[in-house]
């Protein structure tokens, strides 16, 4: 057994300060627990900590606020204006949406299930079938994925805020014409003032977090349907459902289900690492229903949104927006502008605290949860997303393509090892203590921390998924690579990892903190 100093006791512990705000909590409040096996300081600190049941407050509009936001993302307006450009109609775009939100709510409900059993951030769940060390693999990846994705959503919302501070004072556009390290000195200002801006909100923790998507899914939702509804009347009251040059036949069916695995796979973060959030949810009824009208009945609400938008700009002049920010540019009036261009900057920063600042937060603790906590480790991620400078990133496509296209290859795979271990082999049952644990008799020490099954299904199918996701050859089922590493990784494992061990489900309620940090 490895040797571990010994857990203070409570007293002990709160001599440490426990009530400061950025206390390091390295083991439970209650010190050593009689019969669960000695806690780790180098695997558990409040952050990675399971929450206690009593106390969560993610209700299910909790939920629907964060799909409020992220459905209605720039991005995801993109792709589907990519979608009406590449020549599908308005019932095949919507039919291509139905089918991955249908898809999307059976992944993420079963993902969220498991955040709301053991408590556990996304890095402690993969310590399940991944061992204790070796769980750093997944939540890397994951966190990498997402701090690169940071600074460039930070950088899509300054040109929003580029716009809106010229519609007030023209003045700022003389300096949005010079450049330094590729950006013009309103890009800086712009940039500093939104990275500023979310350090701040992530600093105050989770709860902060939750009642900013909360604020912002209705004001997000009210501004766009009030933009595709102005666009409507722009267009005389109707719009054109297609491009003058439609696909039909096999091409159309074949874009209809790359589409809808296109929708899936932009969430393949997501599906990963939804137990960050639902850890806080007060009952699987609550998830269930938050992502109902999150995902289906929210998808269908910004696919129609889209389509109208779309339609009644290629209606008006022939040509096919490419984001939501390029109809408010359009808008006449300064006022509206100002007000339009707020509310895509709300959005925007509520997809990327939740996207891409919560993962790598929680990934950082796991690596150095001895010296970190989650505002310490937001403001380290939130750094590196600014000195990446992310503008110059987004700008180089074979950057975009091949260093973020390759990382997303990889999140298949992981998703479907962690869901077969979970469900069809543990099926839920889970040891929530042991996770903390570095007792080598400990049931995720398998060989020194890491699950040897776990990687040999992993590193084949990451391969596979790579090569389809990347190579050129492979273009015609590029789309359906995250099903295909996922699929792969998850049957490999199955029959890698033996179905004959006995599981010991075991609450962590005694070694639990409070949901609110």
């Amino acid at each position: 057994m490895k040797n571990e100093p010994a857990a203070p006791t409570q007293q002990q512990d709160a001599g440490h300060g426990h009530h400061h705000a950025d206390h390091i909590l390295h083991y439970p409040p209650s010190g050593e627990v009689p019969g669960l096996p000695r806690i780790s300081a180098t695997l558990y600190n409040q952050d990675l900590a399971p929450t206690k049941k009593e106390g969560r407050h993610w209700t299910s509009y909790s939920i629907f606020a964060l799909w409020a936001n992220d459905v209605h993302s720039l991005g995801n307006y993109g792709f589907i204006l990519g979608l009406f450009a590449l020549g599908l109609g308005a019932w095949q775009i919507l039919l291509a949406l139905a089918i991955g939100a249908g898809l999307l709510f059976a992944l993420l409900t079963y993902s969220g299930f498991m955040g709301h059993k053991t408590g556990v951030p996304f890095p402690v769940m993969s310590r399940i079938a991944f061992g204790i060390r070796g769980a750093q693999l997944p939540a890397a990846i994951r966190g990498a994925v997402a701090i690169v994705w940071f600074g460039i959503q930070t950088y899509l919302a300054t040109l929003v805020l580029r716009v809106m501070l010229i519609a007030i004072a023209p003045g700022f556009g003389a300096l949005d014409h010079n450049s330094f390290l590729g950006l013009s000195t309103l890009g800086w200002l712009t940039f500093l003032l939104l990275w500023i801006v979310q350090v701040v909100i992530v600093r105050y923790g989770m709860d902060m977090i939750r009642k900013y998507e909360v604020f912002a899914g209705p004001v997000v939702l009210v501004t766009l349907i009030a933009l595709a509804v102005w666009m409507f009347f722009q267009a005389g009251m109707s719009i054109s459902f297609s491009t003058s040059h439609p696909l039909t036949g096999g091409a159309m069916w074949r874009s209809i289900f790359g589409g809808a695995a296109l929708w899936v796979t932009i969430y393949g973060t997501f599906v990963l690492n939804f137990c960050d959030f639902t850890r806080a949810s007060k009952s699987r009824k609550s998830i269930a229903r938050g992502n109902l009208w999150g995902i289906p009945v929210n998808t269908m609400l910004f696919g129609v949104i889209a389509v109208v938008m779309a339609g009644a700009q290629f209606k008006i002049n022939g040509h096919i927006i490419g984001s939501p920010s390029d109809v408010v540019e359009a808008i006449p009036n300064t006022v509206l502008v100002v007000l339009a261009s707020l509310a895509l900057l709300v959005l925007t920063v509520a997809v990327n605290m939740m996207a891409n600042f919560v993962a790598p937060v929680y990934a950082l603790n796991n690596f150095f949860p001895k010296h970190l906590n989650f505002a310490r480790a937001s403001l380290i991620s939130a750094v590196i997303g600014f000195v990446i400078l992310p503008w110059n990133l987004y700008n180089n496509p074979v950057v975009i393509v091949y260093f973020l296209g390759g990382l997303g290859a990889l999140l298949g795979p992981l998703f479907g090892i962690i869901m077969v271990d979970y469900w069809l082999i543990r099926k839920a049952r889970v040891n929530v203590p042991a996770l903390y644990t570095l007792q080598d008799s400990g049931p995720y020490f398998y060989q020194q921390g890491v699950n040897p099954r776990a990687i040999v299904a992993f590193v084949p199918a990451a391969a596979i998924s790579i090569v389809l996701g990347l190579v050129p050859f492979f273009h015609s089922i590029s789309d359906f690579s995250w099903f295909f590493g996922a699929g792969i990784a998850g049957v490999a494992y199955y029959f890698l990892a033996g179905r004959n061990r006995h599981f010991e489900d075991v609450s962590g309620e005694p070694i639990a903190v409070a949901t609110t940090h």
